[in-house]
């Protein structure tokens, strides 16, 4: 499964609301559970980050693919912002959803509740993916796709 992280997945596992989901989704990550994708967004994010989440955020690029920008994900994420789902302030996270979704990813993971994983946000996405002739792409949280014991 293909699935795109964005910068706030990196941050989470040095954030203590979020520390516990972030790893067990990266340890699923290291098990060959997800293929990882990353973008130049997030990295670019990722290099005024502690050091500590720079450092982790290097050490999962081996086991990661770097999806850059073009055009097209520039169009899409355009979509978005002419469509009214988010402002222009917030146009890097358009653009993670388009990066995602133009490199066929499965889903996208977030902890970013106000512009990415929210119940009214991800149908519009959706909507202007297939307005566009793009796929619908998932989008959860950490929490949402780990595994967790039955016991």
């Amino acid at each position: 499964m293909k699935v795109y992280a964005d910068t706030s997945v990196f941050g989470g596992v040095y954030d203590e609301e979020f520390a516990e989901p972030s790893k067990a989704f990266f340890s699923e990550v290291d098990a060959g559970k997800f293929k990882l994708f990353v973008s130049a967004i997030v990295q670019a994010e990722i290099a005024s980050a502690p050091q500590q989440v720079q450092d982790f955020f290097q050490c999962m690029l081996a086991t990661a693919e770097i999806i850059e920008l073009t055009q097209e994900v520039l169009n899409l994420r355009n979509a978005y912002l002419d469509a009214g789902i988010i402002t222009p302030k917030s146009i890097d996270d358009a653009a993670h959803v388009a990066l995602a979704t133009i490199s066929g990813c499965d889903m996208i993971v977030s902890w970013n509740f106000k512009h990415i994983v929210h119940f009214q946000k991800i149908p519009k996405y959706n909507a202007v993916n297939t307005l566009n002739s793009y796929h619908s792409i998932n989008i959860f949280s950490p929490l949402e796709v780990i595994e967790y014991d039955d016991s």
